[in-house]
């Protein structure tokens, strides 16, 4: 079966594929680790500094289905103003050492280091807990959790659940995505959820997360992936 989601580095030459249900064990570990682990619910923040990867999307994921509001900040807005404090905070190693003055406080902070197969760190800097072992503790079924509402919000800013998802349909259908396409996304190019994650989640197609995109290798990567879309 097809993986819904693939992450590969043309650098390391790191490949790591995940099936919906990989996923879904993922996300689900994660949820738990926000309820069960951090008490949080509907309402409460968190805050993602991290660049699209196959871990992002299972944080985000995560606290979404547990409706813990997410604020999205990708490496490119990095440094440009303090966050608002707020209550789970993930952030990635290379980030946590390169802005340090910009990462929010928050009550429970999450490094991760975006290794292979969800390796976790060698060192984990004071304050904050490595994201890999911790959610390892967490059982890979979806936890008991309130219904979420399409008029919750999904974000800090007001923005609900609805909204997220409709802005995701529409990008979707601009891009021309169906079921069963495959996408491949340059994540320097594509640092927002709603393009390398949700929109083709929303229209059933599946994505390729290159980093350190080879343009040499394109052409070769579009045939044997089966790629009907670049972004």
């Amino acid at each position: 079966m097809e993986p819904l989601l693939t992450y590969c580095d043309d650098a390391t030459g790191e490949r790591t594929e995940l099936s919906a249900s990989e996923l879904g064990r993922w996300a689900a570990r994660t949820a738990g680790l926000l309820r069960d682990g951090c008490r949080l619910a509907a309402g409460d923040r968190a805050a993602v500094l991290l660049p699209p990867h196959w871990q992002t999307a299972a944080v985000l994921l995560g606290a979404w289905s547990v409706g813990v509001a997410v604020s999205f900040r990708p490496w490119a807005t990095a440094g440009l103003a303090v966050a608002e404090p707020c209550d789970a905070v993930f952030v990635s190693q290379q980030r946590l050492n390169s802005w340090l003055e910009e990462i929010p406080e928050a009550t429970h902070k999450y490094v991760l280091g975006l290794g292979p197969h969800g390796a976790p760190l060698d060192e984990v800097p004071i304050g904050y807990l490595d994201y890999p072992s911790e959610v390892q503790r967490f059982p890979d079924d979806p936890p008991n959790y309130h219904t979420i509402g399409l008029s919750d919000p999904a974000s800090p800013d007001g923005t609900t659940y609805r909204q997220w998802g409709d802005m995701a349909h529409d990008i979707a259908e601009r891009m021309g995505l169906r079921p069963g396409d495959r996408v491949l996304v340059d994540v320097t190019q594509h640092e927002q959820p709603l393009s390398w994650l949700l929109a083709p989640m929303a229209a059933g197609a599946s994505i390729l997360l290159c980093a350190n995109l080879d343009p040499a290798t394109l052409d070769t990567r579009i045939a044997t992936e089966a790629i009907t879309h670049v972004l």
